[in-house]
């Protein structure tokens, strides 16, 4: 890859999409080009179209998309699978119109089926029955890959599809109602500690800056209701409450390490990807996976380690600050039970994360206080 090609990020100033512009930054590549949504709005056909064909680009990076955790998914459905599908469309087809021979989607692990067996393979694909609360948003990402591989197929593009694991890291997303565990976490967590200071004014301004704070977690912590007086029940001992059982499984990787091995795959060439072996889906006949096709170019990344729920609330206690105790809740869906990426063919190319998990969200929740001022 030349440093002086012009790589469009679509999704820049997002997490995934502002780690990977940084990482393009800091390797020296010196013509990256990016939209905020108010100058264009993926979902709009003809407004992208009209921006390949003014705009000279020789990369895509397709890291926009509407995310979100396990409540977003189950509320805003609809939203999840259209939106998802209008941007990725527009964006994959209005590249190959305009002769963009190059282009990385970003997909995710709620692809795979629900009890596939673990660590999940790309050969997984298409093998069985989707987790149900975020089956819009996977089969719209399935759909990306698939037209990925089609235009390679069809047209001879070199599309490749990459498949992070759970991320975190800066520029996450901390709004209760919609983030990941993780970030969920890391907030839930530091706003029970300012309630077991009784800091009230720190809680106030923290709400301010990542949206409000649900009623029963303020319920559960001793905060006061929103323009109540700054007093809290002294009697009061805050309690975490978390969803599910806590015994799922699952794997994180800190959004830089991702943008690494985004570049990585990017700077492959093709008989490098070839060698590990190119991805078919199953075969639409059977269980078992058909013929592997070149023009597939699928490839998981993670760190391949996981750990419970629970665990991950302890290391994040401990890492925040956190004394209290931890409420499961088990009426709250736990999803699905174990969720670990086999990375095995991006380790053959020689890729391997730098940042452990500790160190990860050390540097997030830095991060996180740093956004608080």
């Amino acid at each position: 890859m030349n440093k002086d090609m012009g790589i469009y990020i679509a999704g820049h100033g997002g997490m995934v999409g502002s780690a990977i512009q940084r990482c393009l930054q800091k390797a020296g590549f010196t013509r990256i080009i990016t939209r905020s949504h108010a100058a264009l709005d993926l979902t709009d056909q003809r407004a992208v179209h009209a921006f390949f064909k003014e705009t000279p680009v020789d990369y895509v990076v397709l890291a926009a998309a509407r995310v979100g955790g396990i409540h977003a998914n189950n509320v805003f459905p609809a939203d999840f699978i259209y939106q998802n599908l209008m941007i990725q469309t527009n964006v994959i087809h209005g590249a190959y119109r305009a002769g963009v021979r190059q282009l990385l989607f970003l997909g995710s692990s709620c692809i795979y089926p629900q009890m596939a067996a673990q660590p999940m393979r790309e050969e997984a694909l298409l093998g069985g029955r989707l987790e149900p609360t975020n089956e819009p948003y996977a089969i719209a990402k399935i759909a990306g890959i698939k037209m990925c591989e089609s235009y390679n197929r069809q047209y001879g593009t070199h599309y490749r599809s990459v498949m992070p694991t759970n991320l975190y890291g800066p520029n996450d997303n901390y709004d209760l109602e919609t983030s990941h565990v993780l970030p969920a976490l890391i907030r839930k967590c530091h706003l029970a500690k300012l309630a077991e200071r009784r800091a009230w004014e720190a809680i106030e301004k923290d709400e301010r800056r990542f949206g409000k704070i649900p009623d029963d977690l303020r319920e559960a912590l001793g905060i006061p209701p929103a323009g109540a007086p700054n007093h809290g029940s002294a009697s009061k001992v805050p309690k975490l409450v978390l969803w599910g059982t806590g015994q799922p499984y699952r794997e994180f990787l800190h959004v830089d390490d991702l943008a690494s091995a985004c570049l990585f795959i990017m700077q492959q060439p093709d008989a490098a990807l070839a060698e590990v072996g190119p991805v078919a889906s199953a075969d639409p006949t059977g269980d078992t996976p058909s013929s592997l096709r070149p023009e597939t170019c699928l490839l998981n990344i993670g760190t391949g380690e996981d750990l419970t729920i629970r665990q991950l609330a302890d290391l994040v206690k401990d890492v925040v600050g956190f004394k209290g105790d931890v409420v499961w809740d088990t009426s709250r869906p736990d999803g699905t039970p174990k969720k670990q990426l086999d990375v095995s063919r991006l380790h053959r190319l020689g890729w391997r994360p730098a940042l452990s998990l500790r160190d990860g969200i050390e540097a997030t929740y830095r991060d996180y206080r740093q956004a608080l001022g």
